[in-house]
Parts: structure tokens; C-alpha cells; sequence
């Protein structure tokens, strides 16, 4: 009840404040309101989420929706475009925190078993889904004017997006239920995985589009577009990889201001990155893997640091993007997005069958693995950010699709992997133990990055 007041209590001093300086909408000083009301309202909203068992980024996408420009507009539309400016660093950040996740050492007793799964599930879900987007574009409202290869790469884009996972709910549900055994495990191990190969994909699916709409850089499509897959590929890997060395080696050998030095390593991602032609998302998901599995840090320090800088970060990313919804437009594709969400479990189902089939898998763990694969977030808004930044018209209206889509999944994905937990009977299985210097706090007996990072739900 307390948190509902204190909500009411900034709401009603934020109204007052802009309806009494309505100036205050073109001046500067509007994009600190927004930060401002945002960081403040945010507390308050993710803990009233949690309360319902739903992550706190659904709460921060809900608060820029209500306070966006079709409900109190409180963050108006140029406030959520000023805003704006935290998408690149959040997307930068949102893919380093993956990085960190994916540790070759502990996943490669399971590997093949893994791959098999994990590649599977994507490859009956590429097979289902991108057909259906390609017949039915003519009605969606996204791009229906697109069609022969256009139409198909811009497909292709979309399916990339729908597919795609989220790691940080998956750790979220697990962190929060204390869970640990088999099913969390995998579940884990497939999903960061999966969203490896997806983010490889995405690449390849915006040269394909920018190819196909004529949008693309470099000199002849053909060879170019080559050239260029190339160059974001490998180039964004090897840029993001030795970043990540020397951040490694700050790590080891001074490891002071840890949160600013990690802010700016993601703005050095960004910034440095797109300047280069590099792939951002691909270049913070290298030094990730870097930090993680050539120099591993000791300790909690860089677990205390990306939770301090994520959690600003994050929640203005979100509830920026909550604001830029189109609710006009979201009422013409929440039925839309309910027939896709419907389709995309109906394939994940059917995929991860036809893996357990393919290596003979009857384990409980790999039956109920499609379960943990529903829940949708920070990755699938980052790439759907990073569409529309580049294409302000279709890809504006595939946000507000994938938003809807993320809305629908939020709800039911982290009760569904619940029920596949308690099922499997890992719910409170996880030990905790003291860390030096941290009361109170503790790590996985067996999967030491577990709690790690709790962005989306912190």
C-alpha cells in the first residue's frame, strides 16, 4: 500500500511541476524531468510487479506506457526521443551481460546436447514462422507495401525478432524461485546460447534488408554486401574481443570505479563501434565472452558494478520505449501479436520435440525445456530499437509489434517456467554462501553465475 501512495505521490508532483512550467516540454531541462520521474517511479513500479510475480521490466515498459503521450504525457514525445540517446548504450550493455553468461568450460560436458536442442527449436521455428510472416505481410501493419525480395528480407528481419529469447528473465526466474538442478541448467545453457546464434542472424538479416531496399553501405550490392557482412561479422568480434581484454586486464590489475569504467567500455562499444561500421550488439556480446572465459574477475566487484550501472540505464531504456508506443497502432496489432505468440510456443513445442527426438533425449529436464524458452525482453527490444533507429518508418511500427508481443510473453513466460520448476522439483533448491566482504549475499553451489547479473528484474 505503501508503494501504491508513494507512486500516486510522484505522479501528482510530476503533473504539477509540468503543468505548471509547460515550457518545460521544449527546454532542456525536459530530459532531466524524465530521468528524473523515471529512476523515482521505477523503484516504486518494479516492486509493485514483483509482487505479482512479474519481472520488473514489464513494470518500467507499463510506467512509459501510462505516462508516455497517449496516457498522462508526462514523458512526451520529445522527451521519449531525447531518450533515445540510452538506446545504444543500454542495447551495448544488455549484450555484454549475455556475454558474461555463456561460460565454455562449465556448458562443454552438455555441449552437443545443448546444440542439438537449442538449434532445433530454432530451426523448426525459422521453418514455421517465417513462411506464415511472409504470406500473411500483406496484411500486417507493419510494411504491407513491400514485396519480391524486400518483402522477403523484411520477413526475414521480423522472424529473426519474433524467435528470439531472453536470458536475463530466464536468470530472473531462477534467481528469484532459487532454483538449481538439471532443468535450470540446461534451460540456461540454451537459451544464452540460442540468442548467440540469433544475434549472428539479426546481422545478417539487416545487410540482407539493407541490401534489398537499397539502404546499404559500400559500393556494388552484391560484392558489397558481402564485404560488409565480413567486415560487422568478424570485425565487430575481433573490436569487441580486445576491448574486452583490456577491460579484463583493468579488472586484474586496478579494479577501481568499476560501474564507470563498465558504462563507459559500453559507450566505447557504441559510440567507437557504429563510427567503425561495427555491430555494437556483436562487438559488447565478444568482450562479455572475453571477460568471462579468457580472464574471469574474482569476487563481486563486477557482479556490484553492472548491477549499479544497469539499473539507471535499463529502466530509462524501458520506460522510453514503453512512451514511444504508437497505442493507436497497438490496438490494430494486439491481435496480431496474440495469433504470432500463439504460433512461436505451438513451434518452440514442436521443435524442442523433434530435437529430443533426434538425440533420443527422454529426460525430464528436455521435455519441459520449451517452457523456460517463452519469455521474451531486453534482447528482442534491443534489436527491434536497433531496426527502428535505421528504418523510422516500417521498423517503428515492428517495435510497437514486438513491445506487444514482449507484453503478451512477460506475463506468461516466467509462470510457465514456475510451473516447469516446481514440476521438475528444483523450486528453492539453490545454496547460498557468504562471500567475502558481502553479508548476507552468496553464489550457486554449482552455477556460480546464476545471480550473477539480475538485470531485467533488478
Amino acid at each position: 500500500m505503501r508503494r501504491i501512495s508513494g507512486l500516486a505521490v510522484v505522479l501528482v508532483l510530476a503533473l504539477v511541476v509540468q503543468r505548471a512550467t509547460p515550457e518545460i516540454g521544449h527546454a532542456g531541462g525536459s530530459v532531466a524531468l524524465a530521468i528524473g520521474f523515471a529512476l523515482i517511479a521505477a523503484v516504486l513500479v518494479g516492486g509493485l510487479v514483483e509482487r505479482v510475480s512479474l519481472p520488473r521490466v514489464t513494470g518500467y515498459l507499463l510506467l512509459g506506457l501510462i505516462c508516455g503521450p497517449f496516457g498522462l504525457n508526462l514523458i512526451t514525445a520529445s522527451m521519449a526521443r531525447e531518450l533515445g540517446l540510452f538506446n545504444g548504450l543500454a542495447v551495448a550493455l544488455i549484450a555484454f551481460i549475455a556475454g558474461l553468461e555463456i561460460n565454455i568450460e562449465r556448458l562443454r560436458p552438455q555441449l552437443r546436447r545443448i546444440s542439438v536442442l537449442g538449434l532445433a527449436t530454432l530451426g523448426v521455428m525459422y521453418a514455421v514462422l517465417l513462411p506464415l510472416i511472409w504470406l500473411a505481410w500483406p496484411w500486417l501493419p507493419i510494411a504491407p507495401e513491400a514485396s519480391g525480395v524486400e518483402r522477403a528480407a523484411f520477413a526475414l528481419v521480423v522472424t529473426v525478432i519474433v524467435i528470439s529469447f531472453s536470458p536475463t528473465v530466464t536468470i530472473a526466474v531462477i534467481a528469484e524461485n532459487r532454483a538449481r538442478g538439471p532443468l535450470t541448467e540446461l534451460t540456461l545453457a540454451v537459451v544464452i546460447l540460442t540468442d548467440l546464434v540469433l544475434i549472428l542472424a539479426f546481422t545478417l538479416a539487416m545487410q540482407a534488408a539493407a541490401w534489398a531496399s537499397g539502404s546499404g553501405s559500400g559500393s556494388g550490392h552484391d560484392v558489397g554486401m558481402g564485404i560488409q557482412v565480413v567486415w560487422e561479422v568478424l570485425g565487430s568480434f575481433a573490436f569487441g574481443a580486445a576491448l574486452g581484454a583490456l577491460f579484463a586486464l583493468y579488472l586484474r590489475v586496478l579494479a577501481r570505479e568499476l560501474t564507470l569504467v563498465l558504462l563507459g567500455l559500453c559507450v566505447v562499444l557504441t559510440g567507437l563501434g557504429a563510427y567503425l561500421d561495427f555491430e555494437p550488439l556483436l562487438a559488447a556480446l565478444a568482450a562479455g565472452l572475453v571477460v568471462e572465459n579468457i580472464a574471469p574477475p574474482s569476487g563481486d566487484a563486477l557482479k556490484r558494478a553492472v548491477e549499479r550501472g544497469a539499473l539507471p540505464v535499463l529502466v530509462i531504456f524501458f520506460a522510453a520505449a514503453g512512451a514511444s508506443l504508437q497505442l493507436d497502432a497497438l490496438g490494430d496489432l494486439g491481435v496480431v501479436a496474440l495469433a504470432i505468440a500463439c504460433v512461436r510456443t505451438a513451434a518452440m513445442w514442436l521443435g524442442s520435440a523433434a530435437g529430443r527426438a533426434w538425440i533420443g533425449d527422454h529426460s525430464l529436464e528436455a521435455r519441459w525445456l520449451w517452457m523456460g524458452l517463452v519469455p521474451q525482453a531486453g534482447v528482442s527490444i534491443g534489436l527491434a530499437v536497433i531496426v527502428a533507429s535505421q528504418y523510422p518508418g516500417w521498423g517503428t511500427r515492428l517495435q510497437t509489434l514486438i513491445v506487444s508481443l514482449i507484453a503478451i510473453h512477460q506475463v506468461i513466460g516466467p509462470v510457465l517456467f514456475r510451473a516447469a520448476l516446481a514440476r521438475a522439483g528444483e523450486i528453492g533448491k539453490m545454496e547460498f554462501e557468504p562471500t567475502a566482504g558481502s553479508e548476507g549475499s552468496g553464489r550457486s553451489g554449482r552455477s556460480g553465475k546464476v545471480e550473477e547479473v539480475e538485470v531485467e528484474s533488478a
